[in-house]
């Protein structure tokens, strides 16, 4: 083996044998990282591994689904689809003290019932995780810390252990003495998680592995390593505030988009059961601008507050701002107001907030954004007690969404009295009882029928 000196991207993991000031591939400035690579030499002969697999036919493989093993903490057995799938591979991202090294030391803790479990601290002394364990009463017999940065001495003390379930915090910090680059690089990244994937596959110990996030809300390093593994799960929320939401956005064994709603406390995080309470507690009274709509996350039925602020502009370019949804929907949607329905409101700014920090990706929203906006631009309020739901195209027609049943059930149940919806989606809907239900063909009819 010979060694090769290379430049690796660390947002993308781009290799180039020379340095770069601007990665040609992901195009972020001043990323690129020298390191030092082995190769095999040129003739080499490469003698093949002999496999123990043999193809099985689609028939004769077995149908029946994984045993789950759950913690207790609901909210998180629900994001990871019911359960801890062994063997499987899982990485939790989020911004610095957020909470993921304090729910994983609070479901360690419950893990224990079944087995042993290992929690490797690469960033933190074992005094230090004891501390925060005593703060969030988490006592377990066969809960192990080890305070390591080698992924050999990390492997071998599994050999060792054997553990049931296996921690790490964080993968950025351990490294291999196979590779002579630094701890947190792309190839150590890569390296040490695919060996700890393999240990995860090979011995079916579940294994979960903490990500540092970029500036941009990413998880740093390379974005294969969001491939590698089976889930990935991202924690939302500001430091500031109390209450945090942990997202699936990738899960092989569930559902994709799940979330989980938990309440950071002195003693830890706290789950939060009923979201849509919470999310609803401080919902101005008669005040303009503010919509519920019940949205999808996941499986779950959520009742969110989107607030709409639509005022004149006070400089030459009117200003397009949201948190909490994408702003490209909300200039799109003002360009159908505009259009279709007749208000004037491409020359002034437009404010969009969803409240209690949660992210809408759905388009089953625009017509409660649309009918926000539309509030705080005529300055009247709507009834307290009405939801609405649907999509809106170019031509300001509603479309029909998908799982209208679960929303109108989670409005109803929180004491909603009407429901605008798609006329697409009325026709095929059992009608609950306490609710009255409006189907509406378009944006104008909609608005006509809250503003008459």
């Amino acid at each position: 083996m010979k060694q090769k000196t290379i430049y690796s991207c660390q947002q993308c993991g781009l290799q180039s044998p020379k340095w770069l000031g601007k990665c040609p591939d992901c195009g972020q400035w001043n990323t690129l990282v020298e390191e030092t690579v082995n190769i095999a030499k040129k003739g080499g002969r490469t003698v093949p591994l002999r496999s123990e697999s043999a193809p099985v036919r689609l028939a004769e493989v077995s149908s029946t689904d994984e045993d789950r093993l759950q913690c207790g903490i609901v909210e998180f057995d629900r994001v990871l689809g019911g359960g801890v799938v062994p063997g499987s591979f899982t990485l939790i991202g989020g911004d610095p003290g957020i909470g993921k090294s304090t729910l994983l030391l609070q479901a360690a803790g419950k893990w224990t019932h079944t087995g042993p479990v290992l929690y490797v601290t690469a960033e933190e002394s074992t005094r230090q995780v004891k501390l925060r364990a005593g703060r969030l009463d988490v006592v377990a017999e066969d809960l192990y810390l080890l305070a390591e940065t080698s992924l050999e001495g990390v492997l071998e003390r599994v050999r060792e252990l054997k553990p049931d379930f296996l921690i790490v915090d964080s993968i950025q910090t351990i490294f291999t003495a196979a590779l002579e680059s630094a701890p947190g690089s792309v190839s150590q990244v890569r390296e040490c998680a695919g060996r700890l994937m393999h240990l995860a596959k090979g011995e079916g110990i579940p294994t979960f592995i903490v990500g540092h996030v970029t500036k941009d809300g990413s998880i740093a390093g390379p974005r294969m390593l969001e491939h590698m593994v089976d889930t990935v799960l991202y924690f939302e929320g500001d430091a500031g505030h109390p209450y945090r939401i942990l997202r699936a956005v990738k899960n092989r064994f569930g559902s994709t988009n799940e979330i989980g709603v938990f309440e950071m406390k002195d003693a830890g995080l706290k789950e939060v059961p009923n979201p849509s309470e919470l999310f609803l507690a401080e919902r101005p009274e008669e005040a303009s601008g503010s919509v519920v709509v019940p949205a999808m996350e996941g499986t779950r039925p959520i009742l969110v507050e989107i607030q709409a602020l639509v005022s004149g502009a006070a400089y030459g370019n009117p200003q397009r701002k949201a948190m909490g949804i994408d702003a490209n929907r909300i200039a799109l949607l003002v360009a159908v107001l505009e259009k279709k329905v007749g208000y004037a409101m491409l020359a002034q700014d437009v404010f969009v907030n969803v409240a209690g920090g949660v992210r809408l990706a759905e388009p089953a929203v625009d017509l409660g954004v649309v009918a926000a906006l539309a509030s705080s631009h005529l300055n009247r309020p709507l009834d307290k007690r009405t939801v609405l739901f649907g999509e809106i195209g170019l031509a300001g027609e509603v479309r029909a969404v998908a799982h209208p049943e679960l929303r109108v059930k989670e409005a109803a149940r929180l004491g909603f009295n009407r429901c605008l919806l798609p006329y697409g989606n009325l026709k095929t809907l059992d009608k609950p009882s306490g609710i009255q239900l409006v189907g509406v063909r378009s944006a104008t009819e909609a608005l006509e029928d809250l503003f008459q």
